[in-house]
């Protein structure tokens, strides 16, 4: 389908648009797909997921295999991770980035098999990642398929998961830790079954052939139903993931971000005995260390912190709020923000600039939930 408002953009559907919308589903455009943001409300599907189990539709992310002699030595060229150091049926969060260590994107990557990885990118940024993986894999014996447009990807996420998947699937799943991937069936349809997710819950990622993702999405939302669970969308999803401290592609993460700025430099092997794009760049940074860090903030007055609004430290502003919403497990609104180094230890006050009122805000460590186990 094209944009209704005729600027001609190519929308991207689901295989699970139209049970979306028999469910009542308030749709949107996100990073070109059509996507449902709520069903019933944004606090009911946050509670149903730290509560109980809820389902996901994330068919809109990027599948891309990388097959060949050569797959895992291609990969570790390619981001700033190990690939070849996953052992078969594990994943790592990584990430792409370019020359000047700025984040193209960031992925998880299993290894499915000793010679080929599937590496799973944003929506928005599916496009740019595989066309950056075939260029830095361009002579190597490593083959990259984009099964992007192939693959449906459905998720279950809550403390219950283990509960409603069982019955449905021969995979083992008391023995899949989390961050790993195994081979099997989920409701009789051949599937990818990962436990790893976007939520700071336990549960489940599952990939599928496209054509079968219906049926997947019909027997799986019956089960989580029968926790007293339900379809979760896209708004929830945002809301538990800054919860969890999870950092946003085009919120907390861009190409002016390395690693080392969003708190994540522990992701980058420099010593992974390979050179790598980026790596010149993100060693710099590493020995200058970050100009600007991530936080989490607490709000401590009236208003709600919003992405793009000015931090300041007494007189001077210090940064930027990159993600903010009113906490529903915690009950206070919190944020993400970019600030400076003297800024960020945790108890330090600043103001957030909120409809031209200044909002007193603490630092906090993130994340601001943390599941128990």
């Amino acid at each position: 389908m094209t944009d209704p408002e005729g600027a001609g953009t190519v929308i991207h559907e689901t295989p699970l648009a139209s049970r979306h919308e028999a469910l009542g589903a308030r749709m949107i455009d996100f990073a070109g797909w059509r996507m449902p943001v709520q069903y019933s409300s944004i606090l009911e599907e946050h509670r149903c997921v730290r509560e109980r189990a809820g389902l996901f539709d994330l068919s809109h992310m990027g599948e891309l295999l990388v097959e060949g002699p050569d797959a895992g030595d291609a990969l570790a060229r390619a981001l700033v991770t190990n690939p070849p150091a996953l052992t078969v049926g594990r994943a790592h969060y990584s990430m792409i980035c370019a020359p000047d260590g700025g984040i193209l994107d960031d992925l998880i990557v299993y290894r499915l098999a000793a010679d080929r990885f599937m590496v799973v990118a944003n929506a928005s940024n599916a496009q740019i990642v595989s066309d950056a993986l075939a260029e830095r894999l361009d002579g190597s014996r490593a083959l990259l398929d984009d099964q992007s447009l192939a693959t449906g990807l459905v998720a279950i996420q809550g403390p219950r998961s283990v509960e409603v998947l069982t019955p449905h699937t021969d995979v083992d799943l008391a023995s899949l830790r989390y961050y790993g991937i195994a081979d099997g069936q989920v409701a009789g349809i051949p599937a990818h079954v990962a436990r790893t997710g976007y939520t700071g819950e336990d549960g489940f990622e599952v990939f599928v052939d496209t054509g079968r993702t219906g049926e997947l999405w019909d027997t799986l939302l019956e089960a989580v139903r029968g926790v007293e669970g339900g379809p979760v969308g896209l708004g929830a999803r945002d809301t538990l993931r800054l919860e969890a401290g999870m950092p946003l592609y085009g919120n907390e993460l861009d190409t002016t971000t390395t690693p080392y700025d969003a708190g994540l430099g522990r992701v980058v092997k420099l010593d992974k005995g390979v050179d790598f794009v980026g790596r010149a760049a993100l060693e710099r940074a590493a020995a200058d260390g970050p100009k600007r860090r991530l936080v989490g903030l607490t709000v401590e007055g009236r208003g709600i912190a919003r992405h793009g609004y000015p931090v300041h430290s007494g007189d001077r502003r210090t940064g930027v709020v990159t993600s903010g919403t009113q906490s529903p497990t915690l009950g206070v609104p919190i944020a993400m923000a970019y600030v400076a180094p003297s800024d960020a230890e945790p108890g330090t006050m600043v103001d957030i600039e909120v409809r031209d009122t200044r909002v007193p805000a603490r630092v906090v460590p993130l994340p601001f939930y943390r599941r128990s186990s």
